[in-house]
């Protein structure tokens, strides 16, 4: 590096060579791995129509429901059944729910009485829902998700093949005026940029249970949720974790392929959403744990490195152009992928809101291991 020789001490020579590493690692990241979904064309579906059944759990989701799932119900589709499993609701859903299978033969409702779940969160009636299908072909969703066309169902399973057993959706937010709900769709933007765009590049490694499907024999196969029943989390990522693979997974990006839902209302639910979800990552498969810590740790140091070489004002234009390579990079990057998941807003407010989640994500990971407990609805 001759344009440093004999000019600053070792330890700022450190520095240099650490900030061009770091910057090295996030051109990689950005360019082979986050760059897929934006940068690739997407891959069309077949004209098959496969028989498909719908599930959704609900625990006091009436209103939800009633908003919601009238959408679900008239999908443009010949062959499906929406099981909605009823999980000892102590609102109106299972009145709600009768009166609409009057209305509708292929709705099935399940209902769970009580609580039998002694595990917490939606693993136990999710997978009572899977036994309940009829259909071999499994597409998920929530009571507060509703596609955003009626031919959300046709898209998701025109993705199946013989080979392609899981296919991965994008599950978006509604548009609202308020920092919380801007955060809320970054988080859910940059989130299905980077597992959408992996499984693209051969490293399927989440899925979110707002829009995903699998084979009815996968989950069966492959135990369900046994070997992580006891997490309260993770009925989607950690299933999607475990038996993803680069040749048995599809990805649809297609804008008539997307649910949309209501982003929590509250900040401090928002966080609480957020901690269940670092402690599922936490039982990722290792090389899934090694890669997103990397990718996060080397993006943190890319912002700190820089502000102290700027301050220490060491090759303050060869610092600056390296830094914005990168945020031109990770800018179009983003771009790419907003457009294809009809998520247009966020462009100018994303290098703030990076940094906001890069100093966030710790804070609460650290959080969760001073407070192990989170509540479950």
């Amino acid at each position: 590096m001759p344009f440093l020789q004999g000019t600053y001490p070792p330890e700022i020579l450190v520095l240099v060579l650490l900030f061009f590493l770091v910057s090295l690692i996030q051109l990689l990241f950005i360019w082979v791995l986050h760059g897929r979904l934006g940068l690739t064309r997407p891959r069309r579906g077949d004209e098959a129509t496969r028989p498909v059944s719908v599930i959704i759990c609900a625990r006091d989701e009436y209103h939800n429901l009633k908003e919601n799932l009238p959408f679900i119900l008239h999908q443009d589709y010949p062959d499906f059944e929406v099981i909605v499993v009823n999980d000892a609701s102590d609102d109106d859903t299972g009145y709600l729910l009768e009166d609409l299978a009057k209305d509708y033969p292929h709705l099935q409702p399940v209902t769970i009485h009580s609580d039998l779940n002694f595990f917490k969160g939606k693993k136990f009636p999710l997978s009572i829902g899977i036994k309940s299908a009829h259909k071999p072909y499994l597409l998920l969703t929530d009571a507060d998700c509703r596609p955003t066309s009626r031919h959300w169902l046709r898209k998701m399973q025109s993705h199946f093949s013989e080979e392609k057993r899981i296919v991965l959706g994008y599950g978006s937010y509604r548009t609202r005026n308020s920092l919380l709900h801007m955060l809320v769709r970054f988080d859910t933007v940059s989130t299905a940029m980077r597992y959408m765009s992996w499984a693209l590049a051969g490293i399927p490694y989440m899925g979110v249970g707002r829009n995903l499907a699998y084979h009815r024999d996968l989950f069966f196969g492959e135990g369900g949720f046994l070997k992580h029943y006891s997490i309260p989390s993770g009925d989607d990522d950690l299933f999607i974790n475990k038996v993803a693979t680069p040749g048995n997974t599809a990805v649809v990006s297609d804008p008539e392929a997307i649910t949309v839902s209501k982003a929590p209302e509250r900040f401090r639910l928002w966080l609480r959403q957020k901690r269940r979800h670092l402690l599922t990552g936490g039982h990722y498969r290792p090389l899934h744990r090694l890669l997103l810590g990397l990718d996060a740790v080397s993006a943190l140091l890319f912002y700190a490195l820089f502000i102290a070489l700027m301050i220490l004002r060491v090759e303050p234009m060869i610092i600056a152009g390296v830094f914005i390579i990168r945020m031109l990079s990770y800018a179009f990057v983003l771009k790419k992928t907003m457009i294809r998941l009809q998520e247009r807003d966020l462009l100018l407010l994303s290098p703030v809101l990076e940094v906001f989640f890069l100093l966030t994500i710790p804070l609460l990971a650290l959080s969760n291991k001073i407070f192990r407990k989170t509540k479950w609805k």
